[in-house]
């Protein structure tokens, strides 16, 4: 994922955290921020220690930043997106890790209508 795409300094991570709105279900947390100068959005992956090893973890968020690459065209603009991993994405593949998050993101009407 390109950098320009990243949400990367702790301070935007926490300005996400206190300005925007957050929603979840099961498996993951995302909080969002409507930033209508941006031309397009930004992500932020966080997976805690209790998850499991650092190969879980890094597994998990090449799962959820591929997701972002193949859902790029339909997601709006000018938001930035702060996804926060659960306890049950450790048993999760890619395709249902992806379809955790577009039920997320259909649930808050993040997606472009097509």
């Amino acid at each position: 994922m390109k950098k320009r795409y990243r949400v990367k300094n702790n301070r935007e991570f926490q300005y996400v955290f206190r300005q925007g709105k957050s929603f979840a279900n099961r498996q993951l947390v995302v909080y969002y921020l409507d930033k209508p100068d941006q031309a397009h959005f930004r992500i932020g992956v966080s997976v805690g220690k209790k998850i499991g090893n650092a190969v879980t973890r890094n597994q998990i968020k090449r799962y959820l930043r591929q997701a972002f690459i193949e859902l790029e065209d339909h997601v709006k603009p000018c938001y930035d997106v702060i996804i926060i991993a659960r306890q049950p994405t450790k048993q999760m593949n890619f395709h249902q890790v992806k379809q955790s998050l577009l039920h997320l993101l259909r649930k808050k009407q993040l997606l472009v209508k097509k």
